[in-house]
């Protein structure tokens, strides 16, 4: 393209065929019209000097027509602007295709990445190649809090999906990174399966956390612990239940129905369940789903602590339906206990349980969500039946879940055998 503009001023020099340097009060300035994107391009070239200018603006022009054959564009927004941009496109999906607990974690997810990548980075300059070290840096060890490979791995799902979407809407040159494979870990090994307990040591927690409840509400309104006791409540809810983070907190009352079940028949014994309702709006996999607990215990007595506390809200012979509908870990208002309270009081309960090794065994509140399905899983009940209980799918049961402990091991292996008389023999 050649210059529309045929004449020039004193202050104003012309530059191969599309650039023009000017003077704008002492300085001189570089536009360069960019026939792709249909704008100019300017800099500010600081200096007062015409020849040191004019070799500045020769820098710019070759740098600008080699992005212009690479077809890349110059005019870009920031890696922030994009994430920001992809957020909104996200938050639209929830209740429809997403939940609001999924929005929040490619929001993590993303938060992640501009930390790695930076915020002020062009999304036009990227490169395929610019996060190959994404894992590397994100698995590396920092105020003794590790990450685990499948973070790594789901972090960098979301990432190019951004990506994906940002090409899509020609805001990226690129659709996506290439990042290093992690190396692959061998989940028969039992240092690499996923953090859980002992029975033994789930006794010495619940026992920790009986009492932790129960120091608590002696005074209820001493500053502490009321936070204390609510927090008590939602870590031993975790280990009977082993719900999500996400879908625990969002429980509300009308979630949660009371009922008797008999087993013998006339002469047997009555058991009082708790039926979980977790709505479709809150699950991970946006789906409604329904299982049955024991221990109906705790859920009585933080209802009474909870509805002692709020009932006054409400008005009306039906104040306990409008309770329903509040929040089962709510502290004041909508708001609700935070995940960095669960995991201040979770580490004080396994101090006060005297778990040993947890840092090393990588032990934090999600593991009691492990500890349920690892039971469940080596109590030879299907597959099936723990993702449909878990909320989970069967390929993920079988893949993460299903290795064998030295319980089952020995049980397996005596299956044809029975004892007599003190001996084992086969049956």
């Amino acid at each position: 393209m050649t210059l529309k503009k045929k004449t020039f001023s004193d202050d104003e020099v012309p530059l191969f065929d599309n650039a023009v340097l000017y003077k704008r009060g002492e300085f001189w300035q570089m536009r360069m019209w960019l026939p792709n994107e249909h704008k100019y391009a300017r800099f500010s070239l600081k200096t007062r000097s015409k020849s040191t200018a004019i070799d500045k603006a020769e820098t710019h022009y070759y740098e600008l027509k080699v992005m212009e054959k690479q077809g890349k564009s110059y005019f870009s927004i920031t890696t922030k602007m994009g994430v920001e941009m992809f957020l909104e496109y996200k938050k639209k999906e929830i209740g429809t295709h997403i939940v609001a607990g999924r929005y929040k974690t490619i929001n993590t997810h993303l938060n992640h990445w501009l930390n790695f990548i930076g915020k002020d980075v062009k999304l036009k300059e990227l490169e395929r190649t610019d996060c190959e070290d994404y894992g590397y840096q994100r698995t590396k060890t920092k105020k003794n809090v590790k990450v685990s490979q499948t973070t790594v791995e789901n972090e960098q799902s979301t990432i190019n999906a951004m990506m994906a979407w940002l090409y899509k809407h020609k805001e990226t040159n690129i659709d996506g990174f290439d990042f290093k494979k992690l190396k692959r870990i061998d989940k028969g090994l039992d240092e690499n399966r996923r953090a859980t307990f002992t029975d033994e040591e789930v006794k010495d927690i619940s026992n920790a956390l009986d009492k932790y409840i129960a120091e608590a509400e002696k005074n209820i309104d001493e500053s502490g612990n009321l936070i204390k006791a609510i927090t008590g409540y939602y870590l031993m809810i975790s280990l009977i239940s082993g719900l999500r983070r996400g879908e625990q907190l969002q429980l509300r009352w009308k979630d949660i129905t009371e009922f008797e079940h008999n087993v013998g028949g006339k002469d047997g014994i009555d058991f009082h369940l708790v039926k979980i309702t977790v709505r479709a709006e809150t699950s991970k996999v946006g789906k409604t789903r329904r299982f049955v607990v024991k221990d109906l215990d705790y859920f009585e007595r933080l209802f009474k602590l909870q509805y002692k506390r709020f009932s006054d809200e409400y008005e009306g012979d039906d104040k306990k339906s409008k309770f329903a509908n509040s929040l089962m870990f709510r502290l004041s208002g909508e708001s609700c206990i935070t995940p960095r309270s669960i995991g201040y009081h979770f580490n004080k309960i396994m101090e006060l349980a005297e778990i040993k090794n947890t840092e090393n065994r990588d032990l934090v509140p999600y593991s009691f969500r492990h500890y349920f399905i690892t039971k469940r899983v080596n109590s030879n009940l299907p597959p099936a039946a723990v993702a449909e209980m878990c909320g989970t799918s069967i390929t993920q049961i079988e893949k993460t879940y299903y290795h064998t402990t030295e319980a089952k091991m020995i049980s397996n292996a005596l299956a044809d055998y029975e004892y007599k008389d003190g001996l084992l023999i086969p049956k």
